[in-house]
């Protein structure tokens, strides 16, 4: 693994927290341990890796009541053999344009990042995360949109106009109904980054 200067772990730790903590996100990153890399996302999923740099994420469920019940909540994601029926692989920019999308809020979202006046502020802390996982990572996510063209506007669809293969569990936990989702993997020979969306009501 690179040694990145501390710079890097501030813009990483800024953009996080300014780009995706105002609505409902998870945010993970984990140590890429096996040449199957779903293994490795399934163990983010389920918190038992920690992020190997030790920079900032986001995961506001990790002590949460409801994995008593579902261990990986809010999650309840396929098996690692089914990834590939879920995911599906994008292209650098549509990776970026994903993540910035998760700024919104799913059904009553008033200003779309496409819309709005700091949208190159939005994409740039994109990049800025991306950026972490180097010019040879792919990019995996359940949009299905994805499944026909791996550029897909999401800047143009925004959160209430992309559908997904959902990786939520059903269950009606703790007053919470999940509805709605999209994730972005990021894949690299060191690391595997998970980015994912929450509609809940």
């Amino acid at each position: 693994m690179r040694n990145e200067p501390d710079g890097c772990r501030s813009s990483w730790d800024t953009a996080v927290l300014r780009l995706l903590d105002d609505s409902y996100n998870f945010a993970a990153t984990g140590p890429r341990l096996h040449k199957d890399w779903a293994y490795d996302v399934l163990a983010v999923l389920h918190r038992s890796v920690r992020d190997p740099r030790g920079w900032a994420g986001l995961d506001q469920d990790r002590d949460n009541t409801a994995r008593h019940d579902v261990p990986a909540y809010p999650f309840d994601p396929p098996d690692a053999s089914q990834f590939a029926e879920y995911l599906y692989p994008l292209e650098a920019e549509a990776a970026v344009t994903a993540l910035a999308v998760m700024t919104e809020e799913w059904q009553s979202e008033p200003a779309p990042v496409r819309s709005r006046p700091d949208r190159d502020t939005v994409l740039a802390d994109a990049r800025t995360l991306l950026d972490r996982y180097g010019p040879t990572a792919s990019y995996w996510t359940n949009a299905t949109d994805a499944a026909s063209d791996p550029a897909p506007d999401f800047l143009a669809a925004g959160l209430a106009g992309t559908a997904s293969r959902p990786f939520l569990t059903g269950e009606y936990i703790n007053g919470l109904d999940l509805f709605e989702d999209l994730g972005l993997i990021a894949v690299n020979d060191d690391e595997v980054g998970v980015f994912w969306s929450f509609g809940a009501y």
